[in-house]
């Protein structure tokens, strides 16, 4: 009989913290921005979905309300929203604005991945 194994399963709770997660300068202006042209408060999702051409990759969307598990990252009034599977993913990073040549976006600054893809949304670990 084949035992099967399963990959390393990553801890992080968001009641104790650890996380290192932060909203930047940038992300904070640009989600105060978008909340003044909406006429209400938005928050930034933050997920880690399987797939991309590297293995993982980010999903990132304006969203009304979270779920009661989520962790919030606040900075400057501003609130970014990360659920508890995809938590491990982004120990330490840094979700940011980044308006430049390539174009306008939030990107994540993860230093758990050990590649990126060249667009900057999938990543390995």
């Amino acid at each position: 009989m084949s035992t099967v194994q399963s990959a390393p399963v990553f801890e992080i709770s968001p009641s104790v913290g650890g996380h290192g997660l932060t909203l930047s300068d940038s992300a904070a202006r640009r989600l105060a921005k978008l909340a003044e042209i909406e006429g209400r408060p938005v928050l930034l999702r933050v997920a880690v979905d399987g797939g991309g051409c590297s293995g993982f990759q980010y999903r990132l969307e304006l969203i009304e309300a979270g779920e009661a598990d989520d962790l919030h990252i606040t900075h400057d009034g501003q609130t970014a929203l990360v659920d508890p599977i995809s938590l491990p993913f982004l120990k330490n990073s840094e979700i940011a604005w980044v308006d430049d040549l390539a174009g306008a976006q939030f990107v994540i600054r993860n230093p758990n991945a050990s590649s990126n893809c060249g667009c900057g949304v999938s990543f390995s670990i």
